[in-house]
């Protein structure tokens, strides 16, 4: 699936339809440059799972929990640990009763999930608030939480 966004809200909205339809154990992998929307991202996915908490990237924390909406959301940036994740238990993460979103997460390597929802943010140069999107739904689970964010997608008349 690919899009292209205006601005921020339009990432938000499409990112509260994926909070809307992810389940428990369902992981998404955030990549894109520095400043291309991962947070923001991250931010309408938590008010799809119905958290309204303020979201903050885990730069230097790693791991960021939040609770109180219908599933746990574990946000975590592994820019910083690159090569070094093996000791951070992100395994217990991955398969919890949460959704797990993971910022620069190409980076995990052979560290990182089987199954997963890959999505990419690029900026568009010639429209500074411009992002294209592409979602690509990874092994049978990431396809699942793919084709669950298509049909919502397609219901919201978007």
């Amino acid at each position: 699936m690919k899009l292209t966004v205006k601005n921020s809200h339009e990432t938000e909205a499409l990112a509260k339809v994926i909070g809307t339809v992810a389940q428990a154990g369902d992981i998404i992998i955030l990549s894109g440059d520095l400043g291309a929307g991962k947070t923001t991202m991250t931010k309408g996915i938590a008010l799809g799972l119905g958290i309204d908490k303020m979201i903050k990237s885990p730069t230097y924390t790693i791991i960021r929990e939040y609770q109180g909406g219908r599933l746990p959301l574990y946000h975590m940036d592994v820019y910083r640990v690159e090569g070094q994740t093996e000791d951070l238990g992100l395994e217990e993460y991955f398969e919890g009763e949460g959704l797990s979103v993971v910022e620069w997460g190409q980076l995990l390597g052979e560290d990182g999930p089987e199954q997963y929802l890959a999505v990419d943010l690029e900026k568009n140069p010639a429209a500074e608030e411009e992002r294209m999107i592409s979602l690509d739904g990874i092994g049978a689970a990431g396809s699942a939480l793919l084709e669950r964010i298509e049909e919502q997608w397609k219901e919201n008349g978007k």
